[in-house]
């Protein structure tokens, strides 16, 4: 096992088969950077074109279609002192009735700073004009857009998700949690970036509170076990993530995904899984703002840990 050190000389807006980086074996570790959704990097230097640029992708060797890249999220530390976020709710999550309203207010594009401080674990907004200014919030770092290379050579852009992973904006891929694709191409292609200071769940504003981030990942194989779509977990659930539009169709993938995990990981038939899952299961919201929502479907594992005494 090695640890690497990789500094980004340029990235995608698109998760597709792009020449790696990196090659890496499986139990490695990468140690690296990722710009903000802008492509300003830490030196808040604007460093390549604006759209969720990804650094990678990381080539994992030994890595084939039908296996399961585990990507284990060890650090995700904001890298400079300037964030900033969307100031008004996106249309469409609001009644159209209110739409006229709010835009009166101000434009949907308008962008506002914050005060960023890692080693405090504080932002602050950073808008002389506003009532909050100086308002604190209590930072969550997380990914707003990671993923493998799709199925088919097909190159995605970062605006959106699918089973490959992408924009999910799901506020639980975090530091600490271990992450999970299924791998569609060769080598998998990892590719990580959209670096979030915060965000509220399903990214209502457009944006997080957006910044650059350092970032430390290890990857590993699960060698010929084929999953659907992206799952994750954390020291209290396990979760699975559906990425489509309507909002039903990607709560139907999250769902069949958990239903596939109890069932295959925890020996589980069909009934007994939905028996569970019925009484026990919870949901958050991932992304509602970009072409594809996601919606995250959960189980405790305090629950699932019984099942085995």
């Amino acid at each position: 096992m090695a640890t690497h050190r990789f500094q980004p000389a340029h990235y995608h807006t698109t998760l597709g088969p792009h020449a790696p980086v990196l090659r890496v074996a499986p139990g490695d570790t990468v140690i690296t950077t990722c710009v903000d959704a802008r492509g300003f990097d830490h030196t808040d230097q604007r460093v390549t074109p604006p759209g969720n640029p990804m650094t990678g992708p990381f080539f994992v060797e030994g890595a084939e279609p039908g296996d399961t890249l585990v990507v284990r999220l060890e650090r995700l530390t904001p890298n400079r002192r300037r964030g900033w976020s969307g100031v008004l709710i996106a249309p469409n999550v609001l009644e159209p009735e209110h739409v006229p309203e709010l835009a009166r207010s101000g434009d949907f594009s308008t962008r506002w700073n914050w005060a960023v401080d890692a080693e405090a674990g504080t932002a602050r907004l950073d808008h002389p004009g506003s009532p909050l200014h100086g308002f604190e919030l209590e930072l969550d770092p997380m990914l707003g857009c990671f993923g493998v290379a799709p199925e088919g050579g097909q190159a995605i852009s970062t605006a959106t998700s699918g089973p490959h992973g992408g924009n999910m904006d799901y506020r639980g891929f975090r530091e600490g949690v271990t992450a999970y694709f299924p791998v569609f191409e060769e080598g998998a292609l990892f590719f990580l970036g959209d670096g979030h200071a915060l965000q509220g769940d399903g990214e209502i504003a457009g944006t997080g509170i957006e910044i650059s981030m350092d970032v430390q990942f290890s990857l590993e194989l699960l060698k010929g076990q084929r999953i659907s779509w992206p799952r994750g977990e954390d020291e209290n659930f396990i979760f699975t993530a559906g990425n489509a539009r309507p909002l039903d169709q990607c709560v139907q993938h999250a769902t069949s995904e958990m239903l596939r995990w109890l069932e295959t990981g925890y020996g589980l038939e069909p009934a007994h899984a939905s028996l569970l899952m019925g009484q026990c299961v919870r949901y958050d919201l991932g992304n509602v703002f970009d072409p594809a929502y996601t919606m995250v479907c959960k189980m405790p594992k305090r629950l699932l840990g019984r099942l085995s005494r």
